[in-house]
């Protein structure tokens, strides 16, 4: 059996089995109703992602209850209109919220479908690491450390220099996982609908997929979800929509059985103690608390492989305490020569440069000897991109000699006499 075969749940055959209430169910058929005008109840019931049956059992109610109208039949299937009491109703549910998504699934059902794709429990091997950094130059040791930390499945502390690859590495680590996991549109939490599934965090897998299974939930790769500097104490809270009253999910609440790569951390908007005393709990004992309006809270399931990026000494954005809790910390250094001249090489057939034997070699001689610099795995990168404005300039083809690489690098590093002064 498929991985996709083994993450997909059987749709439920009756409201009762949904998870979720009858009323919110019948409020959300009638406000797509409502915008749609006429619809058939199968067309209703791909809209709201739920089984024939379940519509079939709504559409009843709406008939003896006059919330509806019958307008015809089409493929054996009846079309239907809201009634002016349907519509009236309507009017009332969207004044509550505006949700006119697939329908929710429940809080607990969500739960438990996440601890039993917990992000702990994804089989990694050395090949899976290969293929998620065969782009990069990295040596053994960092594969080794890196495979370690996501076996874990808890969080890891990426720290080093500038320009050492820390982003790169962070943001590949979600490729890593080849296996799939199912998440929900929405979930429902005391009559409030919070989406979860966003396309621009999510990857859905697209495939053959049984016409019987629970289409509330989308099959995707394991999440990705990146936060840099522009992160902010309300984006790990509900975001409530004042206009719409919709929920959007928080971050980490997105990143549920994936990755969460907070980028340049200690350079946010919100300060480092402030986040860090926020997910104390979380990190430690993988749940989490949200609130909605009123200040009621709940539980919500918290299964994220942190990777926090940085290029500042971890001591002093986090006390010891803290530093428990971050099991996995790895210090990200700057290339060997071999590994260099690798990069630089790679970079080069990448862009079409031809490269003899002798320039990675002369330009770590020059980048390392003359200039004094460290070798970043970035500075390849950097000076070849100095080669190609250089020639773009002068109306020429890029070449890579000794001189173009000579003057590509007196363009970008700073006399060392210059430094400081």
């Amino acid at each position: 059996m498929s991985t996709m075969e083994t993450t997909l749940m059987e749709a439920p055959q009756a409201i009762g089995n949904t998870g979720v209430s009858r009323i919110l169910l019948e409020e959300l058929a009638l406000k797509i109703l409502f915008l749609n005008g006429e619809m058939s109840l199968a067309d209703l019931a791909d809209q709201m992602c739920l089984n024939l049956s379940i519509v079939d059992d709504l559409f009843q109610f709406f008939r003896r209850e006059q919330l509806c109208e019958v307008k015809g039949m089409l493929h054996g299937v009846h079309v239907i209109t809201a009634s002016s009491a349907g519509r009236d109703r309507a009017l009332r549910s969207f004044q509550f919220n505006q949700y006119v998504g697939p329908a929710p699934v429940s809080l607990e059902d969500y739960t438990v479908k996440v601890r039993s794709q917990t992000v702990q429990r994804s089989t990694v091997q050395r090949a899976d690491l290969n293929r998620a950094f065969e782009k990069l130059v990295l040596g053994d040791e960092l594969l080794t450390q890196l495979g370690t930390a996501v076996v874990s499945g808890t969080s890891i502390f990426l720290y080093g220099p500038p320009g050492t690859g820390k982003t790169t590495l962070a943001c590949n680590i979600p490729a890593i996982f080849n296996d799939f996991v199912v998440i929900p549109h929405a979930i429902e939490v005391a009559h409030q609908i919070i989406g979860i599934y966003d396309p621009s965090v999510h990857e859905r897998v697209e495939g053959p997929t049984q016409e019987d299974w629970d289409h509330r939930w989308v099959v995707c790769r394991r999440p990705r979800v990146v936060a840099g500097g522009e992160l902010s104490a309300e984006m790990l809270e509900l975001q409530f929509n004042p206009t719409s009253r919709l929920f959007t999910a928080p971050l980490q609440l997105k990143a549920n059985n994936g990755v969460l790569v907070l980028d340049d951390f200690g350079r946010q908007r919100m300060r480092s103690d402030e986040l860090l005393n926020r997910w104390m709990t979380p990190l430690d004992r993988r749940i989490d608390f949200l609130a909605l309006p009123g200040g009621k809270k709940f539980e919500a399931p918290f299964d994220v492989l942190v990777v926090f990026s940085t290029n500042l000494d971890p001591r002093s954005l986090a006390d010891d305490a803290f530093l428990r809790r971050i099991p996995n910390k790895i210090n990200v250094k700057y290339a060997t020569q071999e590994q260099f001249k690798e990069i630089f090489e790679r970079e080069c057939e990448a862009r079409n440069l031809g490269c003899g034997p002798q320039l990675p070699q002369y330009a770590v001689e020059l980048i390392a000897g003359e200039m004094k610099q460290p070798l970043s795995q970035g500075y390849a990168r950097d000076v070849i991109n100095q080669i190609f404005w250089s020639a773009n300039y002068l109306g020429l083809p890029p070449k890579l000699t000794l001189d173009t690489i000579k003057q590509a690098c007196h363009n970008y590093f700073l006399p060392v006499s210059d430094v400081g002064s």
